[in-house]
């Protein structure tokens, strides 16, 4: 009888602790634009981040317009059911992207293992140009970080207020 009570409280507790909220250790404001061939947001919103995963919302007019949330295994995105990275990378940005690009961006890391990388003592630039499949150009600098691929269309613009 005892050993039944001890099971039946970790089980209580293991489904209880899945409702439980993700605290995030990091949380900015921030003017966010992400731009791409399939969609289009561009609005003051929130980061949020913690280890295990990056939360983006853009809000206009006091409503949450896009909810963004990128962890270690997918990414998940208001307009679209959740989708692994490399999914999410073909659909809405490039196939030929690393897998973990939109984290790095979202958290201003270093990308493509930091080919074409030049540090400043305010941040980093990246050129990273591969002949009509991708020509970016990714700027971290104080508390902008801007990602632009001219060939594929896409910015991401993020100016985090301190």
């Amino acid at each position: 009888m005892n050993s039944l009570k001890i099971v039946l409280f970790f089980t209580l507790s293991l489904l209880l602790s899945g409702c439980v909220s993700k605290e995030y250790v990091k949380q900015n404001t921030a003017l966010i634009v992400f731009k791409t061939p399939t969609f289009k947001y561009a609005d003051m919103g929130f980061i949020y981040e913690n280890r295990e995963e990056v939360k983006a919302e853009i809000y206009g007019n006091g409503q949450a317009l896009m909810v963004l949330k990128i962890s270690k295994s997918n990414i998940c995105m208001s307009l679209f059911e959740c989708m692994g990275k490399k999914s999410f990378n073909k659909a809405v940005l490039s196939a030929l992207y690393p897998n973990e690009i939109l984290d790095d961006i979202f958290r201003g890391k270093v990308i493509f293992d930091g080919l074409g990388l030049t540090k400043s003592s305010h941040g980093f630039t990246q050129k990273i140009v591969k002949e009509n499949k991708y020509n970016i150009h990714y700027n971290v600098l104080n508390n902008a970080i801007i990602f632009r691929d001219t060939i594929n269309t896409i910015l991401i613009r993020i100016k985090k207020d301190k």
